[in-house]
C-alpha cells in the first residue's frame, strides 16, 4: 500500500473543501458581475456603447458624446443634443429632461462601484477560507507527506484567489479631454439648461398683428 493511499479522510476533505470554496468565490464574483451588467442594460435599454468612438448610440441612431466626468463617483456622463432629443418621436418613453438624454458609464474596470467591491470582497473572503482549512489540517496531521500535500493545496488555493485581489483596488487614472464636474454641478447644469429651454422666446416680431 502506498503512502498516498493511506491518507486519512480529513486530508481528502481538506482538498475538496479548498477546491469547492475557490470555485464558489469565482461563482459569487461572476454572478455579481452578471447582475451589474443586467442592471446597466435595463437602465439604458437599446443604447449601445461604442468604445472606438467613446460614445453611445441610441435606438434612434443618434450619438451621445462625452459631456463631463464625475471624479467622486468615477463615472463618465454622456448626453445627446437637446435639439435632437426634444423632437425625437420616442422622447416620452426615453427621458423627461429637456436638456437631452444622459447616459452614465463606469470608467474603472470591474469592480468599480461600492456594491461591486463589496461582492468582490465576499469572494476574496471565501477564497481565503478555502485556503485556511488545508493549512490548519497540515498543522494537525502527524503524517509529513500529508502535511506537505496539504500545504501545497493551501498555496494553490491562495494563488487561485490572488486574481480576485489584483482587481479589487480602484483604478486611479482619470479620463482626459472632458470637463470634471461633481454630481451637484452636473445637476445644476441640467436644471439651468431646462430653464433656458422653457424660457426660449416663442413669439417673434413677425407674429405680431400689424397695425392698420
Amino acid at each position: 500500500m502506498t503512502e498516498t493511499s493511506a491518507w486519512g479522510p480529513m486530508t481528502w476533505f481538506a482538498f475538496a473543501y479548498a477546491i469547492v470554496l475557490v470555485c464558489v468565490a469565482y461563482g459569487v464574483d461572476a454572478m455579481a458581475r452578471r447582475a451589474a451588467r443586467s442592471l446597466e442594460s435595463r437602465r439604458n435599454p437599446g443604447f449601445i456603447y461604442h468604445e472606438s468612438h467613446d460614445a453611445w448610440l441610441c435606438p434612434q441612431d443618434q450619438w451621445l458624446w462625452p459631456q463631463s466626468f464625475d471624479p467622486e463617483n468615477r463615472v463618465m456622463r454622456y448626453r445627446a443634443l437637446p435639439s435632437v432629443c426634444n423632437v425625437c418621436p420616442i422622447k416620452d418613453t426615453c427621458t423627461v429632461s429637456n436638456s437631452g438624454r444622459e447616459v452614465q458609464r463606469q470608467v474603472d474596470p470591474w469592480p468599480a462601484s461600492e456594491s461591486a467591491r463589496f461582492h468582490r470582497g465576499i469572494a476574496c473572503t471565501i477564497g481565503i477560507l478555502g485556503a485556511a482549512w488545508p493549512f490548519a489540517a497540515a498543522a494537525a496531521t502527524p503524517n509529513h507527506a500529508e502535511a506537505w500535500a496539504l500545504i501545497g493545496a493551501g498555496f494553490v488555493a491562495v494563488m487561485a484567489t490572488l486574481p480576485l485581489f489584483a482587481h479589487l483596488r480602484r483604478t486611479p487614472a482619470d479620463p482626459t479631454g472632458v470637463l470634471v464636474k461633481s454630481s451637484d454641478d452636473n445637476a445644476d447644469e441640467r436644471l439651468l439648461m431646462a430653464r433656458r429651454q422653457q424660457t426660449r422666446r416663442t413669439v417673434y416680431r413677425s407674429d405680431r398683428p400689424r397695425r392698420l
